[in-house]
């Protein structure tokens, strides 16, 4: 039976389930092991989630994870355990700050600092989803299985239909249509991806439900925040030839919000030129709820 079959988030708890381990340069560590994908190396959301999750489990003083900043160093093996070490830079009263560094094979992978707020009554202020883009609620557009089936093309395998259809932890639905096989619709720098685990999050030990939730937007953001440069530029996932990599990545986490609920993933097209592009996103809820806001450069190629 494929991951397609029975598709569920269980990939994306699997992910962010951490266990203790003894450090060996910093502070505290902790080992996650790299999910099944159809590529040659890891998903690079694996480990921006795991490193979250590292940073998170090492603040005991309520504080939240507001922002991280980190750099995808080298390619991480599938199905293998990361070791994260924890620094602890810095406690104040109101603000905390981790240095985390994965390490793969004795050699750094992924490295980011993590910033922790204690919050304050303050001012709230929230800019909408604005898009040039007529957005069908996700119950009116097909899922990613739906879209795929009986279709052939590219550079796409059965292994590669089944991680699009089920395999990703969470149900994806474009505006204005996929990038798999071919560039649907305009070739445009925006889009917007519905997005929504496929069943209910399970707990994860050592996590809150809030951190959890936190932990699941850096998983899934890294799935698609590159593809409105690959859209403008007219290039599909399963185009021969193209090569694509993260490189660095940022968030920044401003509400808590429920998570097992439909989000829209509002993405745009910063910048592309010598072999690298960059895209930001912004997650919704339904009632327009601004959760929180990314930004990735990644290596785009074409050979």
């Amino acid at each position: 039976m494929t991951a397609a079959d029975v598709p569920t988030s269980a990939v994306f708890t699997a992910a962010v389930t951490l266990a203790p381990a003894e450090p060996l340069h910093f502070d505290l560590a902790f080992t996650a092991t790299t999910q099944p994908c159809p590529w040659p190396k890891a998903y690079g959301g694996d480990l921006v989630a795991q490193a979250a999750a590292a940073a998170m489990r090492s603040v005991a003083d309520g504080k939240s994870l507001h922002s991280m900043h980190g750099y995808f160093l080298r390619p991480a093996d599938i199905g293998a355990a990361v070791r994260y070490e924890v620094e602890l830079l810095r406690d104040g009263r109101g603000y905390s700050t981790r240095q985390v560094r994965g390490y793969q094979n004795g050699k750094p992978v992924y490295v980011c600092l993590a910033n922790f707020a204690a919050g304050e009554p303050g001012g709230t202020f929230e800019a909408g989803p604005e898009l040039d883009l007529e957005v069908p609620a996700p119950e009116d557009l097909p899922t990613s299985a739906e879209y795929l089936a009986g279709r052939v093309g590219g550079t796409m395998t059965e292994e590669s239909r089944a991680y699009w259809s089920g395999g990703r932890s969470f149900d994806m639905r474009h505006v204005p249509g996929p990038l798999y096989l071919a560039v649907e619709g305009k070739q445009t720098p925006c889009q917007a991806v519905w997005v929504r685990p496929f069943d209910r999050l399970r707990p994860v030990e050592g996590l809150t439900d809030a951190q959890r939730d936190r932990a699941a937007l850096a998983y899934v953001c890294d799935y698609t925040v590159l593809e409105p440069v690959l859209r403008v530029l007219g290039l599909p996932w399963a185009m021969p030839g193209l090569v694509t990599a993260s490189l660095d990545h940022a968030m920044w986490f401003h509400r808590p919000g429920p998570v097992d609920d439909w989000l829209l993933y509002v993405q745009e097209a910063v910048a592309a030129d010598s072999g690298r592009g960059l895209g930001t996103g912004r997650f919704f809820t339904r009632d327009h709820r601004h959760l929180a806001t990314v930004a990735q450069e990644g290596m785009i190629r074409t050979v």
